[in-house]
């Protein structure tokens, strides 16, 4: 069982020295992969429910540094050199999709190919406001883009022609170094989501889900997968229980025989004086364990 670390670019994260010593400690300790997720802006009031707090509002401070997640595992890369580095989760339909293309070449390329690309359709409706990008609609929006995307990582001349993305025949280098192009992982827990995931991504990313939930889900996926021709046996599974969320090593266990190939643990950092040592003990305490699973 893997087990990944998150989040980076966030409060203390997105301060250089404590972010390049939870990269460096991370893979000390033999954290498989480290995510940094991403907001552009926040809000004091809003009207979207959180998906992930039973109160539905962020469990954080909306004065709180919150790093662009492609600097922040830039920054990671550079200070590291085996654990993969992914986005939990990039808001692809806020984005220009040419531009994150070439993000996600870049950080693949300077990493020496440890890219993944978790990707989701969003939950703050003002947020999209305040970029001026439609909320309607961002489901398809994001499949699009994605499409989009795979041709510019591909292909020597690729254009394009869509609903929300339109362009003529370009080149855009570098090409990512995995091939075809970093796993894309796609976020969400709702019925389209887990449709998205196994109709066009390569695998899932869910956060605060069960244990029973997980093996329902990713079922549910393999058989979107089936019904369009794709192999489900292909596919990567992510779990996240939950920012702070504490876990055990026997519920490790029940999540690999629900089939999920990684468990994501981790925290907001707050403690400069105790990061370092906080990830030493998860690390001796589940990392070590679970590579033993």
């Amino acid at each position: 069982m893997k087990i990944g670390f998150i989040a980076i670019g966030i409060g203390l994260a997105a301060e250089p020295e404590a972010l390049r010593t939870i990269a460096q400690t991370t893979e000390e300790c033999g954290f498989h992969s480290l995510w940094a997720p991403e907001h552009v802006v926040l809000f004091d009031q809003y009207s979207a429910r959180y998906p992930y707090a039973e109160d539905g509002r962020l469990p954080m401070p909306t004065t709180i540094d919150f790093l662009d997640p492609f600097t922040a595992l830039t920054f990671a890369a550079a200070h590291t050199k085996t654990i993969r580095l992914g986005t939990g989760i990039c808001l692809l339909p806020e984005r220009n999709p040419l531009i994150t293309a070439k993000e996600v070449a870049s950080v693949d390329k300077l990493s020496g190919g440890r890219f993944d690309f978790g990707v989701g359709i969003g939950w703050l409706k003002e947020e999209f406001t305040a970029l001026g990008i439609p909320w309607e609609r961002r489901a398809e929006r994001t499949r699009e883009y994605l499409a989009a995307m795979k041709l510019l990582w591909t292909q020597e001349e690729p254009q394009f022609k869509g609903e929300f993305c339109d362009f003529p025949q370009v080149r855009m280098y570098p090409k990512p170094v995995q091939k075809p192009h970093p796993p894309i992982l796609i976020g969400g827990e709702s019925v389209p989501a887990l449709r998205r995931a196994g109709e066009v991504g390569d695998g899932w990313f869910g956060v605060n889900v069960t244990i029973e939930e997980a093996r329902r889900k990713i079922e549910r996926i393999k058989e979107y997968a089936r019904a369009i021709g794709r192999e489900p046996d292909k596919l990567r599974f992510f779990i996240s229980p939950g920012l702070g969320v504490p876990i055990e090593l026997d519920s490790l266990k029940r999540y690999r025989d629900a089939g999920v190939d990684q468990v994501i643990i981790g925290a907001v950092a707050t403690r400069p004086e105790s990061v370092k040592r906080d990830i030493e003990q998860l690390g001796e305490n589940l990392v070590v364990p679970a590579s033993r699973l």
